[in-house]
């Protein structure tokens, strides 16, 4: 049977790493812990799972970090977890059953799901794609002091298996701005992927304009992935509402039709600037081509599940209903709860309906 080494990086996680190992058992072979820096009792709690505990001095550098993690597996496959991961029983058994393909069939590296976002019920809403099971081998690198990546290689499988960020503490806002902010100051030149992220940092700390020119700037390189520019779009937008640009936030949604056949989460940025306007045939035009879309396409980018089926139905039900097309909203508002069952939303406007036909 093929090995496998949980290889991880660990900090000041004493609350969350003991239900993060204990979700491996049976499908890891080696537990490795590198911890960089716990003053708690986190390396206590590691070595409840195993033996191979070490220390790394810590440098601003994800990567680093990860790599001498790799280094100490000896598995034939290195498999990482963040410390509030979570894998579910169920998920847990078909991650034992790919290990017996592994052991047949032996691809290089293996992608799964990561579900960082979760609706009211608890259920996965944000989810992507990322490396998890790399063959050992001197490509199995990882490049980035933030937001860090292994380039894909070899013979590459996806596979619906999900795992999970349950983050139990707030994390550090400001830790990945900070770290990018002193490669700049250090003259470091940022790759294509660094330079992305750093954008959507600096939106995500309202420097609007530092950020659209980030963003238009990662825009304008050749060796971008088509879905981190799908996603730059999408905040490029975000900044140009931030700036009251509304008119350019349109203009950078429209430049994220030309990376393939239109996502469902940027056709309902769309139908929202259109709604927000009370134009709600166009509106209504952009929405129903997110439902059309919500099953094709690339889904390699981020997935917002509730732009793929809830929202789009929600917001056709305020269309239709303000077009004087009443029963054709009642149905939409019908179709938004089996897509999430349960919503005031919903249930405010099977009232409302009610009402009417009173």
């Amino acid at each position: 049977m093929t090995s496998v080494s949980l290889c991880m990086i660990v900090k000041n996680e004493e609350a969350v790493l003991g239900r993060c190992l204990a979700c491996v058992a049976g499908f890891v072979d080696e537990i490795v812990i590198i911890d960089t820096g716990s003053t708690d009792r986190t390396k206590e709690v590691a070595r409840q799972y195993t033996e191979k505990v070490y220390d790394f001095s810590w440098q601003d550098d994800f990567a680093s970090a990860r790599n001498f993690a790799f280094s100490k597996g000896r598995g034939e496959y290195l498999f990482w977890l963040d410390a509030d991961d979570v894998i579910l029983e169920g998920e847990l058994e078909k991650l034992k059953e790919l290990k017996v393909r592994l052991t047949a069939e032996k691809p290089d590296f293996v992608m799964l799901l990561y579900a960082v976002g979760f609706d009211e019920q608890g259920r996965p809403s944000f989810t992507f794609y990322r490396e998890r099971l790399i063959r050992r081998c001197e490509r199995a690198v990882w490049r980035g002091r933030v937001h860090e990546a292994v380039v894909p290689f070899g013979t590459i499988w996806k596979e619906e298996i999900v795992i999970e960020h349950r983050k139990e503490k707030a994390p550090d806002s400001g830790r990945n701005l900070r770290i990018f902010e002193k490669m700049r100051t250090d003259g470091e030149s940022f790759g294509a992927r660094e330079q992305y992220y750093y954008g959507k940092e600096l939106y995500y700390h309202r420097r609007y304009k530092e950020a659209v020119r980030e963003l238009e700037n990662f825009l304008e390189r050749p060796d971008g992935w088509k879905e981190n520019k799908l996603d730059a779009c999408r905040h490029l937008a975000k900044c140009r509402y931030g700036l009251s640009e509304n008119g350019e936030a349109i203009k950078a949604l429209f430049n994220g039709l030309q990376y393939g056949i239109p996502r469902p989460e940027l056709c309902c940025d769309i139908g929202s600037w259109f709604l927000e306007r009370q134009e709600f045939v166009e509106a209504a035009y952009w929405y129903r081509q997110a439902l059309k879309n919500r099953k094709q396409g690339s889904t390699d980018g981020f997935i917002q599940e509730e732009l793929r089926g809830y929202v789009p139905c929600l917001q056709l039900c305020v269309c239709y209903d303000r077009l004087g097309k009443k029963r054709l909203a009642e149905q939409f508002n019908r179709l938004a709860e089996r897509f999430k069952p349960g919503t005031k939303a919903c249930e405010h406007n099977r009232r409302y309906f009610e009402e009417g036909r009173k």
